[in-house]
């Protein structure tokens, strides 16, 4: 079994930052009227710039795919081109087409050579799983180096005109025109952007991080759907996909739009959370109080407090001048956010060698956990 280190990260923000007050001028108002929602959800996820890849008149200025080659473009130098790569890994919530795969249509872009691609699908833990196949192509010897990456492209999921259909059927029923709270609570949560990391076999250059471990976990098992899109959740819980309603309930039922049952999230999301964490550590003989950073993928500022909770509930003690987030100002990203969470610690001057990394990914979508756990050489 080979070692296996990070040794560049890259990114890919596209446009300028964009602060609360303009997020509609861009994602459009839905009926004519601004969200009564919106100021609500921005006070508590403590978000206060992202990045869209969209003009103000809604036209893409890219795809998810040109975002995802962007950020990987930024990993070749004079020792690592293109032409190097023995492996691509991408993971996403958004691929701009069903089929092919997000990986395909990266591959596409970067008409380098023939090498082996894998996609991961998923929310948020698209991005770790991405990374965990890299990692494990390169620990086995199936691979020397791999390019693993997270993206989204989110903005254009969550545009008025995607909802005006629902809104407009509304009326008719002579019901409240007024988005689901379900609905409306995504679109200030989320935003547009990718990462990447080199993934190679031996450390190079001023820093990498040597991959000690990776784990993940699954609640599906035991728990319902929570954030979705394609589909609609019944009474009983279960989801009834998009290719069982007739076509014009796709628009009238904004069928594709992302929804999120926020009581669901609020009950499970920080206990499953803080249970997964322990049986990581547990299981690799790593302590809370050996992390010297720890980077937690969250959703919102709202649960940093409970998670820290949670966490000391159960013997972690992880202080707060040990974490390292940047949801503020670079926003909700998904599978791309511990990507850019990372390459922004990488680039901070703040690493030392020896010091220990924890990252930590929830995914809500049906309760999905995933770690990883880093030492800087």
């Amino acid at each position: 079994m080979f070692d296996v280190y990070i040794t560049k990260a890259a990114k890919c923000l596209p446009n300028g930052a964009i602060s609360n007050d303009e997020m509609e001028d861009y994602l459009g108002l839905i009926n004519e009227t601004a969200s009564k929602a919106r100021r609500l959800i921005l006070r508590n996820n403590k978000i206060v710039s992202r990045y869209y890849a969209l003009d103000k008149n809604g036209k893409s200025t890219h795809n998810n795919a040109e975002l995802t080659n962007t950020a990987i473009l930024g990993l070749f130098d004079d020792r690592f081109t293109a032409h190097d790569m023995e492996l691509l890994s991408c993971g996403t919530t958004t691929p701009d087409v069903l089929v092919p795969s997000h990986a395909s249509m990266v591959h596409g872009l970067l008409k380098n050579k023939t090498l082996e691609l894998n996609s991961s699908s998923g929310v948020c833990c698209a991005g770790m799983n991405a990374l965990k196949y890299g990692y494990l192509s390169i620990k086995s010897g199936n691979t020397q180096n791999a390019v693993c990456t997270g993206s989204e492209k989110l903005s254009t999921w969550m545009r008025a005109e995607k909802y005006e259909n629902e809104v407009v059927n509304l009326k008719n029923l002579e019901e409240q025109p007024i988005l689901a709270f379900k609905k409306d609570f995504l679109r200030w949560m989320l935003s547009d952007g990718a990462g990447a990391f080199l993934l190679e076999n031996k450390p190079t250059g001023a820093i990498s991080l040597k991959i000690e471990w990776m784990e993940a976990f699954s609640y599906a098992f035991e728990l319902e759907t929570c954030m979705y899109a394609g589909g609609d959740k019944l009474e009983s819980g279960e989801i009834k996909p998009w290719n069982d309603y007739n076509p014009d309930q796709w628009l009238n039922e904004s069928l594709f739009a992302f929804k999120q049952d926020v009581k669901l999230l609020d009950e499970f999301i920080l206990v499953k959370g803080a249970e997964s964490m322990g049986e990581a550590l547990s299981k690799n003989n790593v302590s809370a109080d050996e992390i010297d950073f720890f980077l937690p993928h969250v959703s919102s500022h709202y649960f940093v407090d409970g998670l820290s909770k949670a966490l000391a509930e159960r013997g972690m003690v992880v202080p707060m001048d040990k974490w390292f987030m940047n949801l503020a100002y670079v926003g909700n990203v998904g599978a791309a956010s511990i990507y850019l969470a990372l390459e922004e610690l990488m680039n901070s001057g703040k690493l030392k060698k020896g010091n220990k990394i924890l990252l930590s990914v929830p995914e809500s979508g049906r309760f999905s956990y995933a770690y990883a756990y880093l030492t800087v050489c």
